[in-house]
């Protein structure tokens, strides 16, 4: 019975508290705090002032160079499974591999 009581205490210590919580985020600010906060901001504009940078000329890549850099992560990725496979451990398991792309 009394850890019961002592479980309804604590339970309403935490509304309780939950409560003052959320009454103070929700509580409105002075109405001089708001002006003094207005008065300071400046109205954005995005992409305004910003200067014309020359677009980069679009080099494409051939799709057999993507292709080979696939094909050897997925092979170092394949070794590094077989290596952890014949002997699991930790190190191996949180190590990163060679390979040039993140997985």
């Amino acid at each position: 019975m009394e850890m019961l009581l002592m479980g309804a205490v604590l339970a309403m210590f935490g509304l309780a508290v939950s409560c003052l919580a959320f009454g103070a985020s929700t509580r409105e600010e002075p109405a001089a705090a708001k002006e003094a906060v207005k008065a300071e901001t400046v109205p954005a504009r995005f992409f305004y002032d910003t200067p014309a940078l020359a677009a980069a000329p679009h080099t494409r890549v051939p799709i057999e160079a993507l292709l080979l850099q696939i094909e050897n992560h997925v092979r170092l990725e394949h070794a590094a499974a077989e290596c952890f496979v014949e002997s699991p451990n930790s190190t191996l398991l949180h190590s990163r591999t060679i390979s040039t792309l993140v997985n």
